[in-house]
């Protein structure tokens, strides 16, 4: 690790940052940030320009650096040593971390939060949120220290906690493959419109409707109040295709609402006059369908028009992910061909209200599959190098490579030994069975050793003793094996045994 002379807070340090993946940026950039989006960090790191931060967000991170100073020394006599705040960037060039402080042999680092009752308990508890780790991971991956300490304090020892964290493997792999994913989406950024909150707005006012009866309808404007509430009606849109024309029609549905409920006012109220002026009801009940009806049109359009936006989405994100794999394939040989990588837009879309954030929230999932999906292609590559290398000359016994590259490499090169070894003993059996078939007596032995048993037999009648190797030999042209087998086979015979056995018969 390289260290900046440079003083956190800096103008010279916030320039610096720029230029670098930094700490506090990892958990945006895993998708984790409670703060910030992925799709916001790109943005900013392409163009430069970060929304700033409030005034209310200044006096939290001023409270957080006046009780990291409180504690910094009880946190050193604690340790029994020094602290020292540092910039360091990684000897690759790429990462930057701030630390809070840091040891002078850069073995151990410290990182400190404003106090929290939650945070609080999941440092006791020992585990922290991803929002948390991701920015000690990769602090670890810059300095190059063997551990964290973590504390979250107010500044006095009363309210001070603190966890150790070492990194994990898994988790330094996966922010290492983040980070390059999001170099390469950060080269292909384009700047988009920006998108301002939309604000409903419902069709202008109608004119007050005013009815007198005294038995007859003897004051009204319904006709010009009919004619403008229909003008307007055909006014409205229909076509939804924007935040601001979903917001304007949920706020015409409630506007249509109103209409239907000012007509059934007005009609009550004449009904409360007279009993018998039908052209009125005919025309408020008129008036009223329209409403209605324009009402529930809209209330059907917003539903359906909302969900073929989510599908278009989550289809382009699938479209994306398959071009990206398509391209991996490319790089793979042997008719290897990456796995399906399991994704959840469906997931990261609900409870999203606005375009911006479901893309957001799909965008961060197509990173994550991605991501997934490199360190996949790496396992394969790393695997089938693995198959060339060990397998030379037995290639024939791994044709099931598709599935064996998706092992860890230890257990593929496990699973080559054992099946290479295995494939030698079967061919070392299978010869030395050939061996011992070239070895064996020609049926016409047959012949002499009838008439080695028959000179046995008359030796036996002359009370004499065969030989040990005309025994041999009678019983290797009768079981028409080589001599050497049937000298096997009486040094693992039971003699003992056998003569129990024969006892017994008698």
């Amino acid at each position: 690790m390289k260290i900046l002379n440079l003083t956190q807070g800096s103008v010279e340090w916030h320039a610096a940052r720029i230029n670098y993946f930094t700490a506090s940026e990892a958990p945006a950039m895993m998708g984790e940030s409670k703060y910030k989006s992925r799709s916001q960090l790109i943005k900013e790191k392409a163009t430069g320009l970060s929304e700033g931060t409030t005034e209310a967000q200044n006096r939290l991170f001023q409270k957080g650096h006046e009780a990291e100073a409180s504690i910094r020394e009880h946190i050193e006599h604690e340790l029994g040593d020094e602290l020292f705040p540092a910039t360091g960037v990684s000897d690759c060039g790429t990462y930057l971390a701030s630390f809070d402080g840091i040891t002078m042999d850069e073995s151990l680092i410290w990182e400190h939060k404003l106090y929290s009752v939650g945070l609080a308990d999941s440092v006791r508890a020992g585990t922290l949120e991803p929002h948390y780790y991701w920015q000690l991971e990769h602090q670890l991956l810059v300095s190059g220290a063997e551990k964290a300490v973590f504390t979250t304090s107010d500044g006095s020892p009363d309210a001070c906690y603190s966890m150790e964290y070492v990194s994990v493997p898994e988790r330094r792999a996966a922010l290492i493959a983040g980070w390059q994913q999001f170099a390469e989406d950060l080269s292909n950024y384009k700047p988009e419109t920006e998108q301002v909150e939309a604000t409903g707005h419902a069709p202008e006012t109608l004119p007050a409707l005013r009815i007198e009866v005294t038995g007859m309808v003897t004051a009204s404007n319904l006709q010009q109040f009919q004619d403008h509430a229909l003008t307007v009606f055909k006014g409205i849109n229909t076509e939804l295709k924007t935040d601001q024309h979903f917001a304007d029609a949920e706020q015409t549905v409630k506007w249509c609402k109103e209409v239907e409920q000012r007509l059934s006012a007005a009609k009550d109220h004449a009904l409360s006059q007279t009993q018998s002026i039908d052209e009125l009801f005919r025309a408020i009940n008129d008036i009223s369908e329209q409403a209605r009806s324009k009402r529930l049109e809209l209330e059907k359009l917003v539903k359906a028009r909302k969900k073929e936006i989510r599908e278009e989405i989550a289809m382009s994100a699938c479209e994306d992910l398959m071009g990206h794999i398509g391209e991996i394939n490319k790089t793979l040989d042997n008719g290897v061909r990456m796995p399906p990588i399991i994704t959840y837009f469906d997931g990261v879309m609900k409870g999203k209200r606005t375009f911006a954030s479901l893309r957001d929230a799909v965008s961060t999932e197509l990173a994550r599959a991605k991501i997934e999906a490199n360190q996949i292609a790496d396992k394969i590559r790393l695997n089938l190098k693995t198959l060339r290398d060990d397998t030379a000359g037995f290639e024939t016994l791994f044709a099931d490579s598709q599935q064996l590259v998706l092992k860890d490499n230890d257990d593929l090169r496990a699973t080559i030994t054992a099946r290479i070894a295995e494939h030698k003993a079967a061919d070392q059996e299978r010869q030395q069975a050939e061996q011992v078939q070239q070895k064996i007596v020609p049926p016409s032995a047959e012949i002499s050793a009838s008439r080695e048993v028959g000179s046995i037999r008359q030796t036996a009648a002359e009370n004499t003793r065969p030989s040990d190797q005309q025994i041999i030999g009678v019983l290797a042209r009768h079981y028409r094996v080589h001599e050497s087998k049937v000298h096997e086979w009486l040094l693992d015979m039971d003699l003992q045994r056998a003569g129990d056995a024969l006892a017994s018969n008698f």
